[in-house]
């Protein structure tokens, strides 16, 4: 079960509103939901987590490149909303390495014919793939220290970290509203 929500941050404090996220397909639409939350250009927060598993929080300030910080990567990348924000860059991955011809191995059974190995390896891509995406959090964990939540205290947080973040905004009760 997952829940997203938006925080805008306004002259009056926070507005929140709940979010589906079934058209949201990159972080680039993301970034285009959270903007049209908040015409002024003021600070946007997108809140997503999934139960007990993972939570993500992305920042739009205005036009600037979204910031994103994800608290386990490698349960986000077994989620769809997860992949939205697990991006190469933010990874550490080169976006052309997946397309460089010399790096696949060619060894003769590309031809729909077992080399052997295969057979006890269900699922082989997947594992590799996995790999590649560490255990752990990933992202600028500073995301939300000029709004009173340091990096210590967002990386300590687990199960409701939607709920510890928006109480430490101030906005537990704005954010209750959508919940």
């Amino acid at each position: 079960m997952y829940f997203a929500a938006l925080l805008a941050r306004t002259e009056d404090g926070w507005e929140a509103s709940d979010t589906e996220l079934d058209d949201v397909e990159t972080l680039s639409d993301l970034a285009d939901l959270a903007r049209e939350a908040s015409p002024d250009e003021d600070t946007v927060l997108v809140l997503i987590e999934q139960e007990d598993a993972w939570f993500g929080v992305v920042r739009v300030d205005g036009e600037d490149d979204p910031r994103i910080y994800v608290s386990d990567a490698a349960a986000a990348a077994r989620s769809s909303y997860g992949e939205i924000l697990l991006t190469d860059e933010l990874l550490g991955r080169d976006p052309d390495d997946g397309d460089d011809l010399d790096a696949l191995d060619l060894d003769g059974t590309e031809d729909g014919e077992s080399d052997g190995d295969d057979e006890s390896d269900d699922g082989d891509g997947a594992a590799g793939s996995a790999e590649l995406v560490p255990h752990g959090p990933v992202g600028d964990a500073q995301i939300l220290d000029d709004l009173g939540v340091t990096e210590k205290e967002l990386r300590s947080m687990s199960a409701d970290a939607v709920t510890e973040i928006a109480e430490s905004l101030g906005a537990s009760e704005t954010l209750e509203t959508v919940r």
